[in-house]
């Protein structure tokens, strides 16, 4: 269920909309599935009329007329904009304050859910309301008028309502709105369990425990996309972060994986980078049609992946600071991406799957010994395994699967406020690197018997982690994760570990099946290819130099870059 917030100051224009025939004569039926008891008693049932919308506005914008409360709320963006214009500020200020004593939300299911009855709809409406605080019964504070009104599919043809509520109280107070936005969507969630509604995985799985912007959601759903950008670059950062041995590589990682990359500098000092941020490059049609980047800083993407945070676990010699600053400044200047050393230009080998296999082996051996008080480790074990996760997902899976939601879910788990987090280093998180860095070299499941055995040593690691939890009182956190692996992992397992199936197990893009067949005619000296884009491609998986721009090749393989071509 999709919630969706708009806030104004004119209630009969709301409800008149409403109870209307829509914009297009989308409007069918326009009737009333809930609302306050005042509300409620004196409006007909049936289809609503023009009228019948004007009364019922009125109804509900009674307390805020009588006691002449205002709820005035600044658009900061607006204002700043307007300073940096050059507009006074106590004018911008004026002029980006309004009055918003309309809270309109919008309650919207997926067309495949199929219909409601107007008794569910009421019921759902009227739990909403309580959670929300605008009118709970066992809550001391006077309630706020409010009315749910149904008229039809959404343009999707899914069914959904809208809540037109007052935000003053019938006492005269306000409604607190603080955080409705993310309020909203944690009650979404709620209701979604509690009438067997479907639920959004997406948000049950929160990334990071950054919740997804009202906006975002909205994107993800008119544009079509598999799942909201944010989500995406947080596996793409979270791979090359894993991968890397230093900040200087994490920076080549990300710009030769496409994305756009911007340090943020001190401003208290010469040129030291605090943070960063990073945004998907737009397509040609995105541009043509006046799209730009949208950019996240680390700390949006999920908290553990903050600049400070990612170098708990690099080098931070005097060299190697020197050589990251020197990869910001590239970044800022746009310069083409150099390829660093071995490390970043191998090919993929598959027996390396075994190497990998054994490193996560001996990780698990190792945090074995590590005690279950000791949050500090076990965050960071779970964004490094995390990490894992999310390298091979970006490599292998078309669209985001199994090995997504287990890195989405583990990313969870290394979430620990900045007090709990220790002086991080340590010296036995190289095996998950290690790990990473094959598994973001791949382009195809090896189907033997060392892919299935990775994923199994990726499991036991997950199970680790859960009892981890478990064993320090956070049951419910240890069973998201255990949900995870049966829900997503187990059945992949299965389909590894048989020969008959193995080669199937992740349905490999027919894109990434093409480059994996040009990588190996350029391994094997074909010159069946055509055309200098073709060979730079080609080569470019292969690992060969043939002193082009790397920065002007696509990154071949990536499950992003293949997204961006459909």
């Amino acid at each position: 269920m999709i919630p969706k917030i708009v806030k104004g100051s004119k209630m009969v224009g709301l409800v008149v909309y409403l109870a209307g025939p829509g914009k297009a004569n989308e409007h069918e039926n326009p009737h009333i599935v809930a609302g306050h008891n005042a509300v409620v008693l004196r409006a007909p049932t049936g289809e609503l009329t023009h009228a019948d919308a004007i009364d019922i506005a009125h109804e509900i914008d009674t307390p805020r007329v009588v006691f002449g409360t205002e709820v005035l709320a600044t658009n900061r963006k607006q204002m700043n904009a307007a300073i940096d214009d050059g507009v006074p500020r106590s004018v911008a200020l004026a002029d980006a304050t309004h009055d918003i004593n309309v809270w309109h939300c919008s309650l919207s299911l997926n067309p495949e859910e199929g219909e409601l009855s107007d008794e569910k709809w009421g019921a759902i409406a009227t739990d909403f309301m309580k959670e929300m605080g605008f009118d709970d019964p066992d809550d001391p504070r006077s309630p706020a008028r409010w009315v749910a009104i149904r008229h039809g599919k959404t343009k999707r043809g899914g069914d959904h309502i809208h809540i037109a509520a007052s935000v003053v109280r019938e006492d005269g107070t306000k409604v607190n709105l603080r955080r409705d936005h993310k309020r909203v969507q944690t009650t979404a969630n709620l209701l979604e369990h509690r009438y067997g509604l479907t639920v959004l995985m997406s948000r049950e799985e929160e990334r990071g425990t950054r919740g997804l912007e009202p906006a975002e959601l909205e994107t993800t759903r008119r544009s079509g996309a598999v799942e909201p950008v944010r989500h995406s670059l947080e596996r793409a950062v979270r791979a090359a972060a894993t991968a890397s041995k230093s900040e200087a590589e994490f920076v080549r990682r990300l710009r030769a994986d496409k994305l756009l990359v911007r340090p943020r500098y001190d401003k208290g000092s010469a040129g030291a980078v605090i943070g960063y941020s990073v945004a998907a490059t737009p397509s040609a049609a995105e541009r043509a049609n006046g799209g730009k980047p949208v950019w996240y800083g680390g700390g949006r993407l999920s908290k553990d992946l903050t600049l400070p945070r990612l170098r708990d676990e690099w080098d931070t010699s005097a060299d190697a600071n020197a050589a990251a600053a020197a990869e910001w400044s590239a970044a800022r200047k746009k310069a083409s991406v150099t390829r660093g050393n071995g490390r970043e230009r191998a090919g993929f080998d598959p027996a390396l799957y075994a190497r990998a296999a054994a490193d996560m082996e001996t990780w698990n051996a190792y945090l074995a010994s590590v005690p279950a008080s000791d949050r500090a480790q076990w965050a960071r074990a779970s964004g490094r395994a995390a990490g894992v996760f999310a390298a091979w997902s970006a490599r292998i899976e078309p669209t985001p699967g199994p090995l997504a939601a287990a890195s989405a879910s583990l990313a969870q788990s290394a979430q620990i406020p900045a007090h709990s987090r220790g002086d991080g280093a340590g010296a036995r998180m190289t095996s998950a690197a290690g790990a990473a860095l094959i598994v973001l070299q791949a382009t195809t499941t090896d189907p033997t018997a060392a892919t299935a055995l990775l994923l199994h040593q990726m499991m036991r690691t997950l199970d680790a982690i859960a009892a981890a939890h478990r064993a320090s009182g956070e049951a419910q956190r240890a069973a998201q994760l255990v949900a995870v692996r049966e829900r997503h992992l187990d059945a992949l397992h299965a389909r590894l570990s048989n020969p008959m199936t193995a080669a199937t197990a992740f349905e490999l893009h027919p894109i990434a099946a093409r480059i994996q067949k040009a990588r190996e005619e350029v391994e094997a000296g074909s010159q069946t290819l055509r055309g200098k884009q073709s060979v730079a491609i080609a080569a470019d998986v292969a690992g060969v130099d043939v002193g082009s721009d790397s920065s002007r090749r696509p990154r071949v393989g990536s499950r992003k870059d293949l997204n961006h071509e459909r």
